[in-house]
């Protein structure tokens, strides 16, 4: 399970006082504000920023940190990705989970047959699509991530357990 998690991005600097421009890709940008400090990851390593500010600018969330007090020094963070540790992030509701606890999960049908790894998560407007590989098979499994479909996701053992809809079943032969 990972650790940390990527909450966004910084993508330029806002003005002069070191402000940060932040591309979120966390679903709730809002988390910015209950967030006390920050870890920005770069090709120099991983350090820790306490936040001192955020605001809201159309899409991107405005980050000020401590210690960056100019667009000099903010300019040499750009590109950096920002991350929190797990016991920072939002709390799940029943039967959520965190994308990055997926991948790698080892998928098997209700009777128990293994159908292969989750690789991928496609996002969709409706739901999401979980792709699942297999050495064996030439095409990836594309299974729907709706409640008629999965039916157990077990994290710490590292198993996804699914119901396959008529029209899957052939294509996992």
């Amino acid at each position: 399970m990972n650790e940390m998690f990527t909450v966004g991005k910084i993508v330029n600097t806002h003005g002069v006082k070191g402000e940060l421009k932040i591309m979120p890709t966390t679903e709730d940008p809002k988390r910015f504000a209950k967030l006390k400090s920050i870890y920005v990851e770069n090709r120099k390593g991983l350090t820790t920023y306490e936040i001192q500010g955020v605001r809201y600018h159309k899409d991107f969330v405005l980050l000020k940190l401590k210690g960056i007090e100019d667009m000099n020094a903010a300019e040499l963070l750009k590109g950096s990705t920002l991350k929190i540790d797990r016991k920072d992030s939002l709390p799940l509701k029943k039967d959520e989970y965190y994308i990055s606890d997926l991948f790698g999960l080892e998928v098997y049908t209700e009777e128990e047959r293994f159908l292969g790894k989750l690789v991928d998560i496609i996002e969709t407007g409706s739901n999401d699509v979980y792709v699942v590989k297999k050495a064996d098979r030439e095409k990836d499994l594309l299974l729907p991530a709706i409640k008629q479909v999965i039916k157990v996701v077990d994290i710490e053992a590292r198993k996804m357990t699914v119901h396959l809809l008529e029209g899957l079943e052939e294509l996992c032969e």
